[in-house]
């Protein structure tokens, strides 16, 4: 049982039930106590028994024994209490995977320095010939074939290691590099995004659980051009039953939507934002505006929508916020991505130690979904965060990593009120 007897949890403290959400009270793991865990509060004995599964991950890393398979916690100075998400690392991570020579290579893919991309002018936009564009649908086409196979695969009581495994072998036998793999030393091939983690979650041994959210962001490297996606999925049936959860997934997802209807030739690259952010607000949703400047090296990348070709993250830069002072029109032949980040609370982010996990500071929930452009037909990818890679075309876009009738996920039912409104719309 948890003890009730010692001191009383501090104001505010959020109750560490992953499903929760509440304010703690001043019920403690008896376990943790033991094992000198601090600040393992939870609100009630019945929401501590739910989340048992879950929680005794931190004992297991704490002591890291044999007895517990050797799962440890890689930071174990790091304040994480000091945040109010329930998400932790679980080490040891698996071996960097391989990619056989036979498959082309990003310059990247020893050095883990992305030479050419550091080289491009910050303004100089490409835009693709006929090649390029066929080349840029075939990569995007086999992206989402990844992404799909990887989604296939979740369910509660798998880790995001075992979903790495699953999206690096379906990419090498696509003849095709896993983009994010060595790209500024990121050790896995898929970046997995967990609940409060807002993007570019390291795959490593924690179990999924029912009721989690995951973001998959999918990248691969085909014949010398790159493509991306990413979309976000409920775990289980648990998540799709809370209101908050779908309605932070849902407005990520139309937000996403109501950028690309507007994508055309001559669109300024400005509107995007001002788009997501009208709608994100009508859904009582915030953006996270400015998320993952990376502080790997002195390069620096502000994580909005970006270009996409030859390169991985070459120019133009997207922000997904209104009154932005992006530069530029869309153009035919133009190649990038859109990819909203919605959260619940508190927009604003910190990195773990590990440089790249980037968690809402409160704790709550963030969605993306993303798209590649080509300028002319429409197709969708989705990732809550959600993203697709897009092309401009003469007279409008296609979405190159849209899915299909059979790809997991997609959208659920809006929550309704006892009235019949929307949960957590507002007037616009």
């Amino acid at each position: 049982m948890v003890d009730t007897s010692s001191e009383q949890a501090p104001a505010k403290r959020k109750c560490l039930g992953a499903d929760c959400g509440k304010d703690a009270g001043d019920l403690r793991c008896p376990t943790c106590l033991k094992l000198g865990i601090q600040d393992s509060y939870f609100c009630l004995q019945d929401c501590f028994k739910r989340n048992w599964s879950t929680h005794k991950s931190a004992h297991q890393a704490q002591n890291g024994s044999a007895s517990t398979g050797g799962l440890y916690n890689p930071f174990p100075t790091y304040s994480f209490h000091s945040f109010h998400g329930a998400i932790r690392p679980v080490y040891p991570l698996s071996p960097m995977r391989t990619v056989p020579k036979s498959i082309g290579h990003p310059d990247w893919a020893v050095t883990g320095i992305p030479v050419g991309e550091r080289r491009l002018s910050r303004t100089k936009i490409l835009t693709l010939d006929a090649k390029g564009q066929e080349a840029m649908r075939k990569a995007c086409r086999l992206a989402r074939e990844v992404l799909d196979i990887t989604a296939a695969e979740l369910k509660p009581g798998i880790t995001t290691d075992y979903l790495d495994q699953i999206c690096h072998d379906a990419t090498v036998v696509r003849k095709s590099y896993p983009s994010p793999l060595n790209y500024n030393h990121f050790p896995k091939s898929l970046c997995t995004s967990v609940n409060e983690v807002i993007c570019h979650g390291i795959p490593d041994q924690r179990i999924l659980l029912d009721g989690d959210i995951i973001n998959l962001d999918i990248s691969l490297y085909h014949e010398g051009y790159h493509a991306d996606l990413n979309e976000t999925y409920y775990v289980g049936e648990r998540a799709k039953a809370d209101a908050d959860t779908v309605r932070v997934i849902e407005t990520t997802r139309e937000c996403l939507d109501k950028a690309i209807e507007i994508v055309k030739p001559g669109t300024p690259i400005r509107d995007f934002g001002k788009v997501i952010e009208k709608h994100a607000k009508s859904r009582g949703c915030r953006i996270v505006s400015a998320w993952g400047g990376m502080t790997i090296t002195d390069y620096v990348f502000l994580w909005t929508g970006h270009g996409i070709n030859t390169e991985f993250h070459p120019p133009p830069w997207i922000p997904h916020y209104a009154k932005n002072k992006a530069v530029g029109i869309c153009k035919p032949g133009m190649t990038f991505t859109i990819e909203p980040i919605l959260a619940l609370g508190n927009p604003k982010e910190v990195y773990w130690p590990d440089q790249w996990t980037n968690v809402t500071v409160d704790g709550k929930r963030s969605a993306q979904f993303g798209a590649y452009k080509y300028f002319g037909r429409l197709l969708c990818y989705a990732n809550v965060h959600v993203e697709h890679t897009l092309l401009v075309t003469e007279t409008g876009v296609e979405v190159l990593t849209a899915g299909n009738e059979n790809s997991p996920g997609g959208p659920i039912p809006m929550p309704t009120t006892s009235n019949g409104a929307e949960a957590g719309s507002t007037q616009a």
